[in-house]
C-alpha cells in the first residue's frame, strides 16, 4: 500500500466596440492571414509594483477579477474572435470528425479487489466520464456502482475520487463540478446503489481512509472559503478529519491540525491489519514530506510525528507490526527502500532493504509477501520483485518500451493487475499471478482504423546548453524521411518531480497519421532520472528547463526531422510556462505554440489557490535572488514589443481553480499588443471547465481538434525548404 501525493452562470454579451472589433474575422482564413487580425480591446492600467527596489508594471492587473463585468465581456469577445477563426480552417472538421471515430473504442481502468469483489472503470467509447463497475469474479456480469453522466447533461460532473470500505460493501465518492479542485464526497451502499445522507463539503486534495469496522473515513478539508472567491482565494490550513457515518459533518472529529504551520496539507492512510493511521504530511509540491501515525486500537493515543524532519521524501509501502516500511530519497536520489522499528525510531536503527540501484525507484507494493518495485530507465518502465528482505527475485516482462500502472492490493493477494501502454498502443489491462510470475491479458483495446504496426517509437539522446545528456521519444510512421518537411509537435513539462513516461493520446495518432512526429522530450526538473534530475530544474537553475526544451528543438532541425517553419511546440500547465518561455526566449524557431493552462505570470503566481505550493519549483518572489530570476524568465513580463512571434494559441477554462486564468488572460492581452506581424495571438476560453481534471470527453475532442487544425494550419502557411540529407530515413 503505497501512498503517492501528486498534491459561469451567465455569459456577458460584449459590449457593440468590442463586438465591432472582432467582425473582421468573418472573413475566409486564407483573406484574413493577408491582414494583420483585429482584437479585441484589452484596456491598461497604471498599475506599477515595487520588487525589491525593481518597478515592475502590471497594465493588466483588473483582469485578476475574473468575474467582473468587463473581464466577462473581454473574454466573450476573444472566444468570438479565436472561434471565427478555427471554424474558418478548412482541416478542422475532417480532424474533428476522424478523432470523434477514433475516440469511439472501449477502453477499461486497472481493477482492485474489496472483499472479494473487483471494481474498475470503464467507457464504452463516447461516454463524458468513465463509469464505475464492480464483478463478482473476474468472468461475472459486471453491475454499475457510479454512473457520472447520469449527474449532469454536458458531463462536467466527474467522479473524482473514491475510497472502498474494507469489506468492498460501502464506497465514498467525491464529485467535481465544471472542472474544480473543490470536491463533495458522498457514500453509497455498493450492493443496492442506494446513497447514504453522508454529504461532505470544502474538501480538496483528499483521499477518504475508512476505519476497518465501516465505521467512517478518514478525509482533509479546508475552511469554507469567502463567498464568490471559492475559485481564486489561497488555501491554507488543510485539517484532517473522521467522519462517522450517519452524522453530519459538523460533528466530525479533528484528528490533526498544524495552525502554526498553515502550509501543511495531510493525506490518510489506514494500514491493512488496522492497526494504524498513516498521515502524509506534505507542504506545497515539495518532494520532501513528513510521516505521522496514530494508533487506531489504543483509546485516546496521540498522534506520532515519526518522520517530522521533512529531510527528504517518504511514502508508506506496508507495515509488520510495528515495523514500516518506507520508500524514500534519503541519502539515495534515486530512491531506496528502508525499515523503521516504530518502537525503536532512532535513525541509527533504520534498516536498508532495497539500496539505490542505476534506476530511479518509482513505487513499490507489498504483494504476496513480495516487494513489487517500479523503476525509470531512462523514462520507461521496469518492473522488479523483490522479498521481504530485499533479496531480488526476477524481473518481469514487459511488452516493450512504455510505462505501467496498477500493482496495487494487499500482503497476501496471489494476483494484481497492471497496465502498459506506449505511444502507438492504448493501455492494456494484465492481470499478474503473483505465484507463478506471469502476466495475462484480462482487457485489450480495439480501436477502429488504427494499425499501430505502421508506426515506430525510437529514443535519441541530444545535448543541452550546458552538455547534459537529455533524452527525448520520437513516435512517427514508419519509413519517415529526413528531409525536414515533416511537421514536428514536440511536447515537454519539466518541473515538479514529474516523469513523462510513454503514454498514448488519440490527438497525437491524428496528428502522426497526417505525416506529423511527435516528440517527447525528458526535461531537468523532472523525476526520470531521480531528486538529482529534478533539482537541476528548479529555482535559480529553471532556466536550465528552457535550455534543454529549446535545445531539442535545434536537435530536431539540425538533424533533418523538421524544420523552423515545421517545429510547432506544446505544453500545459507548468508546461505552458515552458512553452511560453521558450517562444519569449526564441520566437524564430518555432513556426506553431500551444500554451496550455500555463503559469504565465511569475511574480504573482504564489498569491492564487495552491499556487503559493509551487514556491518549492519555482522560488518566491518575494526573496531578492529567486525574484531575479523569476523575472529574468516570466513570459508575461519577457514580451517585447515590434517582435515577430509565431502564430500562438493559449488555452485555458474559466473555472481553473489550479493555475488561476488570469494567468492566461493577461499574457494574451500583452502578447497581442507587443506581437508584430500577421501571425495570428489567439486564446481559447474553455466555460464550464477547470485544469483539465474530470473534462468530458465531447470537450477533449473539440479542444484537441481546434489545437491540432489550428497547427497543421499555422504549418503548412509557408514551405519548409530541403534540409541537408534530404534522402535520409529516420532509420538510418
Amino acid at each position: 500500500m503505497s501512498l503517492r501525493i501528486v498534491p459561469a452562470l451567465l455569459i456577458l454579451v460584449a459590449s457593440p466596440a468590442l463586438a465591432e472589433m472582432a467582425e473582421p474575422m468573418q472573413l475566409p482564413v486564407e483573406h484574413a492571414m493577408e491582414t494583420r487580425l483585429v482584437y479585441p480591446e484589452s484596456a491598461r492600467v497604471e498599475q506599477v509594483d515595487d520588487y525589491h527596489g525593481v518597478k515592475v508594471s502590471d497594465p493588466y492587473r483588473w483582469m485578476e477579477d475574473v468575474d467582473s463585468e468587463k473581464t466577462r465581456a473581454w473574454v466573450t469577445a476573444q472566444n468570438h474572435v479565436t472561434s471565427a477563426y478555427l471554424a474558418a480552417i478548412p482541416e478542422r472538421e475532417p480532424i474533428r470528425a476522424r478523432l470523434t471515430e477514433l475516440w469511439n473504442y472501449e477502453r477499461y481502468g486497472v481493477p482492485a479487489q474489496h472483499g472479494g469483489r473487483y471494481f474498475f472503470t470503464r467507457n464504452d467509447g463516447l461516454q463524458n466520464q468513465n463509469v464505475l463497475y464492480r464483478v463478482d469474479s473476474l468472468n461475472g456480469e459486471a453491475k454499475v456502482v457510479l454512473d457520472p453522466n447520469l449527474l449532469s447533461q454536458d458531463g462536467t460532473v466527474a467522479l473524482s475520487g473514491t475510497g472502498l470500505s474494507e469489506d468492498g460493501k460501502l464506497l465514498a465518492y467525491a464529485l467535481s463540478s465544471g472542472g474544480s479542485d473543490w470536491q463533495e464526497w458522498h457514500v453509497r451502499e455498493v450492493e443496492t446503489g442506494r446513497d447514504l445522507p453522508d454529504v461532505l463539503k470544502w474538501v480538496k486534495f483528499s483521499n477518504a481512509a475508512w476505519t476497518h469496522d465501516n465505521k467512517g473515513f478518514f478525509y482533509s478539508r479546508y475552511d469554507e472559503p469567502r463567498e464568490g472567491r471559492q475559485l481564486e482565494d489561497a488555501n491554507f490550513n488543510q485539517k484532517l478529519y473522521y467522519h462517522r457515518l450517519g452524522t453530519p459533518q459538523s460533528a466530525d472529529e479533528l484528528v490533526y491540525q498544524r495552525p502554526d504551520r498553515k502550509e501543511l496539507g495531510f493525506a490518510a492512510s489506514v494500514t491493512e491489519d488496522g492497526r494504524y493511521l498513516i498521515i502524509h504530511a506534505w507542504r506545497g509540491t515539495e518532494t520532501d514530506n513528513g510521516i505521522f501515525y496514530k494508533d487506531l486500537q489504543t483509546s485516546g493515543s496521540k498522534v506520532v510525528e515519526l518522520l517530522g524532519r521533512f529531510d527528504a521524501a517518504y511514502e508508506f509501502i506496508e507495515n509488520d507490526g510495528p515495523v514500516f516500511w518506507f520508500k524514500t530519497d534519503l541519502s539515495a536520489p534515486r530512491g531506496r527502500v528502508i525499515a523503521v522499528d516504530v518502537r525503536h525510531p532512532e535513525r541509527e536503527r533504520w534498516r536498508e532493504l532495497i539500496p539505490q540501484a542505476a534506476e530511479t525507484l518509482q513505487g513499490v507494493s507489498c504483494l504476496h509477501d513480495t516487494l513489487v518495485a517500479l523503476y525509470l530507465k531512462d523514462a520507461h518502465a521496469e518492473v522488479r520483485r523483490f522479498d521481504l528482505k530485499g533479496k531480488f527475485l526476477h524481473e518481469l516482462e514487459l511488452p516493450g518500451l512504455g510505462a505501467v500502472d496498477g500493482f496495487t492490493g494487499r500482503r497476501k493477494d496471489r494476483e494484481t493487475f497492471y497496465s502498459f501502454a506506449s505511444y502507438t498502443s492504448p493501455g492494456t489491462i494484465y492481470r499478474y499471478d503473483l505465484e507463478t510470475g506471469k502476466s495475462s491479458v484480462f482487457r485489450r483495446p480495439e480501436i477502429r482504423g488504427f494499425d499501430p504496426g505502421q508506426y515506430e517509437t525510437k529514443q535519441v539522446f541530444y545535448p543541452s546548453k550546458d552538455g547534459t545528456r537529455i533524452p527525448m521519444f520520437l513516435t512517427y510512421k514508419k519509413g519517415l524521411k529526413l528531409d525536414g518537411s515533416n511537421p514536428t509537435y514536440l511536447y515537454g513539462y519539466g518541473g515538479f518531480n514529474v516523469a513523462l513516461t510513454p503514454a498514448f493520446s488519440l490527438s497525437h495518432v491524428v496528428w502522426m497519421e497526417r505525416g506529423g512526429i511527435y516528440a517527447v522530450a525528458n526535461l531537468r526538473g523532472g523525476s526520470e532520472y531521480g531528486e538529482d534530475w529534478h533539482q537541476a530544474g528548479i529555482k535559480l537553475r529553471k532556466q536550465n528547463v528552457f535550455d534543454d526544451f529549446i535545445a531539442a528543438g535545434e536537435w530536431l532541425v539540425a538533424n533533418g526531422y523538421t524544420s523552423r517553419q515545421k517545429l510547432a511546440i506544446a505544453g500545459y500547465s507548468n508546461g505552458g510556462l515552458l512553452t511560453a518561455a521558450s517562444m519569449v526566449q526564441r520566437p524564430d524557431l518555432y513556426g506553431a505554440v500551444i500554451v496550455g493552462v500555463g503559469v504565465l505570470d511569475m511574480l504573482r503566481f504564489h498569491k492564487f489557490t495552491i499556487g503559493w505550493g509551487w514556491t518549492s519549483d519555482y522560488g518566491s518572489p518575494d526573496d531578492p535572488k529567486e525574484f531575479k530570476a523569476l523575472y529574468a524568465y516570466s513570459p508575461y513580463h519577457n514580451l517585447r514589443p515590434g517582435t515577430a512571434y509565431p502564430p500562438t494559441l493559449i488555452t485555458t477554462a474559466d473555472h481553473d481553480d489550479r493555475v488561476v486564468p488570469a494567468h492566461s488572460f493577461k499574457f494574451a492581452a500583452a502578447l497581442q499588443k507587443a506581437n508584430d506581424g500577421s501571425n495570428p495571438t489567439l486564446i481559447r476560453i474553455e466555460t464550464r471547465a477547470g485544469h483539465g481534471g474530470g473534462k468530458p470527453v465531447s470537450k477533449k475532442i473539440e479542444e484537441a481538434a481546434d489545437e491540432l487544425s489550428f497547427l497543421f494550419h499555422a504549418l503548412g502557411r509557408k514551405p519548409a525548404p530541403a534540409g541537408e540529407g534530404a534522402q535520409r530515413t529516420a532509420g538510418e
